[in-house]
C-alpha cells in the first residue's frame, strides 16, 4: 500500500504515520527525518538543507526529490511504503507520479490530517523529540515518563529549531502557500481522505483506521 501523509507542521503525521507503518509493516519515509539525521551526522547535503527549515522555509525541490527518488528503489519499499514530508508542492506530486510509475506502483491515497493553526502553534510550541529513534513527546499533552528523557530509547529530548513560535508560524504560511494547493490536486484524482487531527492519538488513530479502510475498498 503507498500513502501520503498531508498535514501542516504538528498535525500528527508523524505520530499517526509510525502506528501505520508498525500496522502495515511497511518503511514510514520521512523526509525531514532523513534531513535531520544526515545533518546531525554533519553531512553536507545535510547541512545545507537545515539552513532552509531552520528559518522555517521548504527545503528546494532538487534537493527533497533526489533523496526520495533513491530512498524507494531501497528493498524494504517493495510492498508499499508510506510517505511523511513528500510531496510538498504540485510540482512534486507530479515529479512522485512519475517515480511510482517507474517503480511499477500506484499511489493508494492520501491521509489529509486537519487541525486548527493556533492549536498547531500550541503543540509545536511544546513539543520535544528524541534524534536517537525519532520519537516525539509534548511537554503537557504527551510527557515522558521521566523529564527530558526518552521512554523508547533512554536518550536526552531535544527542542528542534524550527519549533520556535516565529518558525512555526512562518511555516505554516508556507504550507497554506506551497502545500495546501494539493488537497485539491488529491481530491480531483479521487484519492484525498481528511481526517480531523483533534483528539488524543488514539481517537485519530481510530479516523485513520477508517480512512485506510475506505481506501482498501475502493
Amino acid at each position: 500500500m503507498v500513502v501520503i501523509l498531508l498535514g501542516p507542521p504538528g498535525a500528527g503525521k508523524g505520530t499517526q504515520g509510525r502506528r501505520i507503518a508498525a500496522l502495515r509493516g511497511a518503511p514510514k519515509i520521512s523526509t525531514g527525518e532523513i534531513f535531520r539525521d544526515l545533518a546531525a551526522a554533519g553531512t553536507p547535503l545535510g547541512l545545507e538543507a537545515k539552513k532552509y527549515w531552520s528559518l522555517g522555509e521548504l527545503v528546494p525541490d532538487e534537493m527533497v526529490v533526489g533523496l526520495i527518488a533513491e530512498r524507494l528503489k531501497d528493498a524494504d519499499c517493495r510492498n508499499g511504503f508510506l510517505l511523511d514530508g513528500f510531496p510538498r508542492t504540485v510540482a512534486q506530486a507530479d515529479i512522485l507520479s512519475t517515480l511510482l510509475g517507474g517503480l511499477g506502483c500506484k499511489l493508494d491515497g492520501v491521509l489529509n490530517f486537519a487541525v486548527q493553526d493556533e492549536a498547531l502553534v500550541s503543540r509545536l510550541g511544546g513539543r520535544q523529540t528524541c534524534d536517537n529513534c525519532g520519537a516525539t513527546y509534548h511537554v503537557k499533552a504527551m510527557p515522558p515518563r521521566a523529564e527530558g528523557v526518552c521512554d523508547h530509547c533512554g536518550h536526552a529530548l531535544v527542542r528542534r529549531a524550527d519549533d520556535s513560535p516565529e518558525a512555526i508560524r512562518k511555516r505554516l504560511r508556507e504550507y497554506e502557500v506551497k502545500t495546501a494547493p494539493l488537497l485539491t490536486y488529491y481530491a480531483d484524482r479521487g484519492v484525498l481522505h481528511t481526517v480531523v487531527s483533534n483528539g488524543s492519538p488514539d481517537e485519530v488513530y481510530a479516523r485513520v483506521q477508517d480512512a485506510l479502510g475506505q481506501m482498501e475498498a475502493s
